[in-house]
């Protein structure tokens, strides 16, 4: 279903947009879908609205590969957000040791505190990162938006079937336009 309104505390929440991200190949050019998350990321601080930036820092021991090895990564740059991103004072920076940015992290206490309602979704991988989000977020009972126009994968089939198949299902669907024209205009907060 097509995006129908703003709530009046809505969160863009955005989904390893990272340093290693910038290298790394995927279905749509990864300075498009960054370009989109930074102007989405603008008109939520410009609308006083909680920004998340998520990213990935490693995972759990004993955790598994898709070699099936245990590995967990070590810290470093590759996992600060780009520099276009930020993150800015107020800005909510969860650190996840798996792909679902809702499981062994604080971001549903954090939203909730601030007494969020709906959660604007984007970033990479669509298939993983971005759809665990999306139906954590739906399973917790948030208003729901995929922002299908910011976010992208290494696989286009997997892309596609979340956006065509999975999303529809968990989410409203827009695109970057749509949601700055609705923030553009929300009333001022």
């Amino acid at each position: 279903m097509p995006l129908t309104k703003l709530d009046t505390i809505a969160a863009l929440v955005v989904i390893d947009l990272q340093k290693f991200v910038l290298g790394m190949p995927t279905v749509h050019p990864v300075g498009e879908i960054i370009g989109r998350a930074v102007q989405l990321v603008s008109a939520f601080r410009e609308q006083g609205l909680p920004v998340v930036l998520v990213r990935v820092t490693g995972a759990y021991p004993g955790g598994r590969t898709e070699s099936g090895v245990s590995k967990t990564m070590p810290p470093g740059e590759w996992s600060e957000p780009i520099p276009e991103m930020g993150p800015h004072p107020g800005d909510l920076v969860i650190c996840k040791p798996r792909a679902d940015a809702f499981i062994g992290t604080s971001l549903e206490y954090d939203l909730r505190q601030r007494g969020v309602t709906q959660v604007f979704v984007a970033g990479i991988a669509t298939s993983i990162g971005v759809e665990s989000a999306v139906r954590s977020a739906s399973g917790y009972g948030y208003n729901v938006v995929s922002i299908v126009d910011a976010m992208t994968d290494r696989d286009a089939a997997s892309h596609s079937h979340s956006v065509e198949k999975i999303f529809p299902r968990l989410s409203e669907i827009a695109k970057t336009d749509d949601v700055l024209k609705l923030l553009k205009e929300a009333p001022a907060r």
